[in-house]
């Protein structure tokens, strides 16, 4: 009887527990389904009023404290993780061999300025803003300026004039800037509405950019040295080709060793666009322009991505605000495209022989001086909506993953390429009918060979050591001709383009047509000037280099061929009387050349 009365009393006693724990299982499976951590804290409904839960103890608090933020957190920490392994890399190649781990160091330093600035902006953005343009003291800004200005023109005239002494044909180039801008600007829509800050500030960097990469060793030997790593990297663009079409083909057809790169190219731009490195590379680029030409974000950020991209993609970048843009910004845009050439061209002009260093220097000064004709041949008459960089977003395209950025830049490309091999095919065939035309009328006034063609046959008899002069005829032109037709030429700015221009920005805002068709001749010749403009810089700064290599050492090695760095040393061989050269190495010269010397 007491046994039975006992096992009642536990049942009895046991019902509450049975029944919390079935409620736990409940709630832990209901947990399950929502998709949150057992026991977490959240707000349910009682009786019409919110229960908050309160955390659990042990490892399930670890586990709601987690709650919300194990994203941020772990992607800290493998951030710190990578840093940390970068750095023990970079110190290890440096204690190895610094000179081989220079540029990787330079690289890294950039990187980590631009991330230093990007802090102190943040934390300090305020206060420096406030003692950089002086705001509440307007005369002493206004005084400042002027200052500036004439400390900018005292300095620039006091270095032609001591540059220009030992090479007077600079001046030739700075009088070219003078009649362009003086042509552009009567040409200009608005003569009293331009803004001659953001001209001078635009022809100042580009000169000053012009300066770094020309003149100084450091600037020189960087874009020497990026032009021979593109020229490398572009290179592998040949095991693709040559597994699709064969060796053989790739190496005897001009179609199968050009046409790849542009396809290979395309690839590499669409996964740093996906990735996000370009678009942080055009913000930076942007922000530099913007803040001392004091141009709006959407212009400037299309201007920065034509040195990168083509006039077609650039626009892609501010697709959400091409539609409210100003008529003065929608011709910048088309200015900038004209003014510069696509990433995938780039790699198509190096493997013709085109030096890379001028190519990559040209499209960088392009940019800001096609901001700077821009504003003088259409300055700003309305409000731009979209004055700063914060309210604009830039677009990171539609793949979703890595490989996905790979297939549609080359899916992209396939147009490219045929755009590009129609346009050889029609031009080529046009300049070999003008070319026979012009030789003909060349010879009915005693100037054969007269054409339009000829500029890589000039530089191609350089570059294998030809004598200057056969006779009276000349057989190359100078490095300095050489250097300012690539500056001249590295752009879009053709009749054809017009068309891929219309084509490309209509697409995108189909409304503004007519506003695209009215500006885009003005842009057009907009554009050539800034590549003109671009050479006369080039002018002004271009001071010839002698050879790499020692001469005495180079003459006095038995020499299998001509160069034109041996052309350089034996002229300079035969015009010394000096101990460096010894009559081995004036023989060595008489073998490719003849003088009054070589007897």
């Amino acid at each position: 009887m007491e046994d039975n009365v006992q096992r009642q009393r536990e049942s009895i006693s046991l019902t509450p527990m049975a029944l919390g724990v079935e409620n736990m299982g409940a709630e832990f499976l209901e947990s399950l389904e929502e998709g949150r951590l057992p026991g977490s804290s959240d707000s349910s409904q009682q009786g019409g009023h919110a229960v908050e839960r309160k955390p659990p103890w042990g490892w399930r608090g670890l586990h709601w404290a987690l709650q919300g933020r194990p994203r941020p957190l772990f992607r800290w920490m493998g951030t710190a993780l990578l840093c940390t392994a970068y750095a023990a890399f970079l110190l290890t190649a440096c204690l190895l061999d610094f000179q081989r781990a220079l540029a990787l160091s330079i690289v890294t330093c950039v990187v980590l300025a631009f991330l230093a600035h990007s802090l102190l902006k943040k934390c300090l953005g305020p206060t420096l803003r406030e003692c950089v343009t002086l705001q509440g003291h307007p005369h002493l800004r206004i005084w400042f300026n002027r200052a500036l200005a004439l400390a900018a023109v005292l300095a620039l005239a006091l270095w032609l004039g001591l540059d220009t002494s030992q090479r007077p044909e600079q001046l030739v180039s700075f009088a070219g800037i003078c009649v362009l801008i003086s042509i552009l600007f009567a040409c200009s829509k608005h003569h009293r509405a331009v803004s001659w800050r953001t001209v001078s500030w635009g022809l100042g960097l580009q000169f000053v950019l012009g300066l770094f990469i020309i003149r100084t060793e450091p600037g020189f030997i960087a874009f020497q040295w990026l032009g021979d790593q593109i020229r490398i990297f572009l290179s592998y663009a040949a095991a693709g080709s040559s597994f699709v079409f064969g060796e053989a083909l790739v190496k005897a057809t001009f179609a199968f060793q050009v046409l790849p790169i542009i396809v290979f190219f395309s690839c590499v731009m669409s996964v740093l666009y996906y990735l996000g490195l370009m678009q942080w590379v055009i913000l930076k680029i942007a922000w530099l322009m913007q803040i001392t030409m004091g141009t709006s974000a959407t212009e400037t950020l299309s201007v920065a991505g034509n040195i990168f991209v083509s006039q077609t993609e650039a626009p892609l970048l501010i697709q959400p605000y091409l539609a409210d843009m100003t008529l003065s910004e929608i011709h910048v845009v088309m200015t900038g495209g004209y003014a510069t050439i696509a990433g995938s061209l780039l790699g198509a002009y190096i493997s013709f022989g085109v030096d890379a260093s001028s190519l990559i220097a040209a499209s960088v000064m392009a940019a800001p001086g096609a901001l700077a004709l821009s504003k003088l041949v259409y300055p700003e008459v309305e409000e731009a909506k979209i004055r700063s960089e914060e309210g604009v977003r830039l677009s990171y395209g539609d793949a979703q993953n890595l490989v996905e950025a790979l297939s549609s830049g080359a899916a992209t490309s396939v147009r490219v390429v045929a755009n590009i091999a129609a346009n050889l095919i029609a031009f080529l065939a046009v300049l070999a009918f003008i070319n026979a035309a012009l030789s003909w009328l060349g010879t009915l006034v005693d100037v054969p060979g007269l054409s339009f063609q000829g500029l890589s046959e000039y530089k191609r008899r350089r570059l294998a050591g030809a004598e200057e002069w056969i006779g009276a005829r000349k057989q190359w032109i100078s490095v300095r001709a050489e250097t300012l037709a690539t500056f001249a030429l590295c752009g879009f700015a053709n009749v054809s383009s017009i068309g891929i221009m219309l084509g490309g920005l209509t697409s995108l805002v189909p409304e503004r047509r007519s506003d695209f068709a009215g500006l885009v001749l003005r842009a057009l010749c907009t554009g050539a000037c800034v590549s003109l403009v671009n050479a006369c810089v080039a002018g002004i700064l271009y001071a010839p280099r002698g050879p790499e290599a020692a001469c005495g050492g180079l003459l006095n090695r038995t020499l299998s061929s001509s160069s034109f760095e041996v052309y350089q040393c034996c002229r300079r061989a035969f015009q010394s009387t000096s101990l460096e050269f010894s009559p081995a190495a004036r023989d060595n010269c008489c073998r490719f050349y003849n003088h009054t010397v070589c007897g």
